[in-house]
């Protein structure tokens, strides 16, 4: 299902939440994963005409800044020049390429684990 946001970024932000209680994406299940994102997906295909706007922006909190614990799906509608400036937290870089490096076999090494113990 999906409904606006009681306090939107913009006019028309809309959440799409599967009706089966699941806190985050990781506890969703495969069944549900196409129908979720699918609505989501319509949903940001109609925002720019139905808001006159330039595209969407689409997006889930985990745990941290999930003010309700259940997954839902953020379709924020967008325009050029809106005053949202990419992401809703600052950005970094990284120290350096072997900083990346070890980010990137941390992230390869923890999906191997999961794909091992599922």
């Amino acid at each position: 299902m999906a409904f606006l946001d009681s306090r939107p970024v913009f006019p028309g932000h809309t959440l799409v939440v599967p009706k089966a209680h699941h806190e985050t994406l990781a506890d969703l299940p495969d069944d549900l994963l196409v129908p979720l994102f699918g609505n989501a997906r319509t949903i940001a295909s109609a925002m720019p005409k139905a808001m006159g706007a330039d595209g969407t922006f689409v997006a889930i909190n985990n745990t941290v800044s999930q003010s309700v614990p259940h997954v839902h799906v953020h379709v924020v509608p967008r325009r050029f020049k809106d005053g949202l400036r990419g992401f809703f937290w600052p950005r970094q870089k990284y120290a350096d390429d072997a900083e990346a490096g070890r980010v990137q076999e941390a992230i390869r090494s923890a999906i191997a684990e999961a794909r091992v113990d599922s």
